[in-house]
């Protein structure tokens, strides 16, 4: 009897031990084909987005080369026709004031930077983050200073721009745009540099910790607006 016992425990722990054996494998073997699923899911999402990316690129390339052609058919069509040249004139200055064409002149580059300094019962580690606000600011100060175009990270500045925060990165004109912030503004250069003067913004960001880099060029080159504007409620005072 006792032998029986013990063989009967014996086989017994054996039973337990394949059956938690068995479980075991059985749970690692559908956790790796989760990973493996999760993984070709994601590999497929990416494929679609680059897809998606590549679409779009070429479709801006096309329209790039429509705008060129259509310019060099306005040019065409102007050539010894006083009005129409006047008029091809209006256009180009509107397209400059509106943002829908690339300008280049002298200005101030601005770049500004997440502090790396170690947040204090005093220091608000939000206060190191460079924040919508802080790029709203530095904008108007440059508007306020005479800047004639802008753009944040070769994102036009335009009438329509809307700037907004998103957790560590800030959207701009729709796009996902994260430190450092190269700001670009065409104007006096020297009118332009005052935003360093002593109780401006700048100096209240350097403060604060972020780090704040104004360089004054005479060759600054801001990209037109790629989005399209719409204006639903504006328009012309019939005379």
């Amino acid at each position: 009897m006792t032998n029986k016992k013990a063989i009967s425990i014996i086989l017994g722990v054996m039973c337990f031990a394949l059956t938690l054996g068995i479980f075991v494998q059985v749970r690692t073997i559908r956790n790796t084909d989760s990973t493996i699923s999760q993984n070709q899911e994601a590999n497929e999402l990416r494929d679609e987005i680059l897809k998606y990316k590549e679409r779009y690129d070429n479709k801006f390339k096309e329209l790039e080369q429509a705008e060129e052609q259509l310019e060099q058919e306005r040019e065409k069509a102007t050539q010894n026709d006083t009005e129409l040249e006047q008029a091809q004139q209006k256009i180009t200055e509107g397209n400059k004031i509106t943002g829908m064409t690339e300008v280049t002149g002298p200005g101030v580059t601005i770049t500004l930077t997440d502090g790396k300094g170690i947040a204090t019962s005093t220091l608000n580690p939000s206060d190191l983050i460079v924040h919508d606000l802080d790029v709203l600011s530095v904008i108007n100060e440059l508007i306020n200073a005479g800047a004639e175009a802008i753009s944040i990270n070769d994102q036009r500045w335009v009438l329509t721009t809307a700037i907004s925060c998103r957790g560590n990165t800030i959207d701009i004109n729709g796009q996902r745009i994260g430190a450092p912030f190269v700001i670009k503004a065409i104007g006096l250069p020297e009118y332009l540099a005052g935003l360093e003067r002593v109780g401006g913004y700048l100096e209240y960001m350097k403060q604060d910790g972020v780090g704040v880099k104004l360089e004054k060029s005479n060759n600054i080159t801001i990209p037109k607006y790629s989005g399209v504007i719409n204006f639903e409620y504006l328009k012309n005072v019939e005379e």
